[in-house]
């Protein structure tokens, strides 16, 4: 049941994309706070990416290559397509959302609308700090239960802090993508790939791109995972990043999702898979450095989601004062993320009320649409 819900929710969001390139292609997007295009990108690369980009490839690599579910192509196009390229259409649909109709219809504005997509994002916000404390004992070997939860508490502090003021969430944003491809210089010099070896992984990875029709629907449980958790992910993120917009037209911001993200992760990908076929040991200061990269990422998401709920509900830093601000949001995700230790919950659950909303908004924009004859900015 889940799987047809899923299935039907992921040609929803292509069929809805191709919509809006059709009827509103050329119009200029603005939002609310236009940064230049580099930062835009910046902001949602590290926004709308958390810690599994860096750390998840060398434990799934050797089940994409012994699965049969996933024998009709490489390990390394799997892993693309699980990160890479179409999965950002996600994005494209609620930013462009967020740009056009939102400012028209004001539906996040209605009171249910807006309770429950600021109860997804909070709960979204702290599910991801608890699964970075879940799978930390395996990024650091030996890790005591004490610098563990401190960690994860130092973590949502300094996200909450950067939270306080966007020039923060800019500034981290910009030095982590710089810091991200730091990395993966790091590491292609570390795996000895040379320029031969980096192309021949690129290579492969564009067998991405002639099985991409089978990338539509899931075709694993993982799979279903992995388009549940951009699911989760893609309202929340459409609607922070959409205030950054600059100028773009609703086709060239399509064309730059697709591609402009896909190239660090496509060269990420392939300087670590070849770490992985040559058995390297990356104990010490390389996965010192990737831990360092992928707490950065967390934090980036942190803050990014912390502001935009916080924003939401008025729980700003000029309402309760800097100190009040950061305690409260500290406390509250915090508090969050170890109750999770005692729930169920996973990123699926999340990601079916994310399909529940798209389905709510649908109606209403249809029971709206006369508001839509003169969409803004056109």
């Amino acid at each position: 049941m889940m799987q047809a819900i899923l299935s039907c929710a992921v040609i929803a969001v292509l069929a809805s994309s191709l919509m809006l390139v059709w009827r509103w292609g050329n119009l200029i997007l603005i939002g609310q706070m236009p940064t230049k295009f580099f930062a835009f990108f910046s902001i949602l690369f590290t926004s709308g990416l958390d810690v599994g980009l860096i750390m998840f490839p060398l434990t799934e690599f050797p089940i994409y290559e012994v699965e049969q579910a996933y024998g009709f192509t490489n390990p390394l196009a799997i892993e693309f397509g699980f990160w890479g390229f179409l999965i950002w259409v996600f994005y494209f649909l609620t930013t462009c959302y967020f740009c056009i109709i939102e400012p028209r219809l004001k539906i996040f504005e209605i009171p249910w609308v807006k309770l429950l997509n600021n109860i997804i994002i909070i709960a979204t916000c702290a599910f991801t700090g608890f699964l970075f404390f879940q799978y930390l004992p395996s990024y650091v070997e030996g890790i005591t239960p004490f610098f563990r939860f401190s960690l994860v508490a130092l973590i949502v502090l300094a996200a909450v802090f950067s939270s306080t003021d966007i020039r923060y969430v800019k500034i981290l944003s910009l030095s982590s993508t710089w810091l991200f491809f730091v990395l993966i210089a790091a590491m292609w010099a570390f795996g000895g790939l040379g320029l031969s070896g980096l192309a021949t992984n690129l290579f492969q990875i564009g067998d991405y791109f002639a099985n991409i029709h089978r990338f539509v629907l899931p075709f694993s449980d993982y799979h279903a995972f992995y388009l549940f958790w951009w699911f989760a992910w893609s309202i929340m993120i459409g609607q922070f990043v959409a205030r950054f917009v600059d100028g773009l037209r609703t086709w060239q911001l399509l064309l730059a999702l697709l591609l402009i993200p896909s190239i660090p992760i496509s060269l990420w990908f392939s300087v670590l898979f070849g770490v992985y076929e040559q058995d390297l040991d990356i104990s010490g200061f390389m996965n010192g450095f990737m831990l360092l990269v992928g707490i950065v990422f967390v934090v980036n998401s942190l803050d990014s989601l912390t502001r935009l709920y916080a924003d939401n509900l008025q729980l700003t830093v000029n309402r309760l004062g800097k100190l009040k601000y950061i305690g409260a949001h500290w406390l509250l995700l915090y508090s969050l993320i170890l109750f999770y230790q005692f729930t169920p919950l996973q990123i699926e659950w999340i990601g079916l009320v994310v399909i529940g909303l798209y389905t709510a908004i649908s109606v209403l924009i249809f029971l709206r649409r006369q508001m839509l004859v003169n969409p803004v900015n056109e």
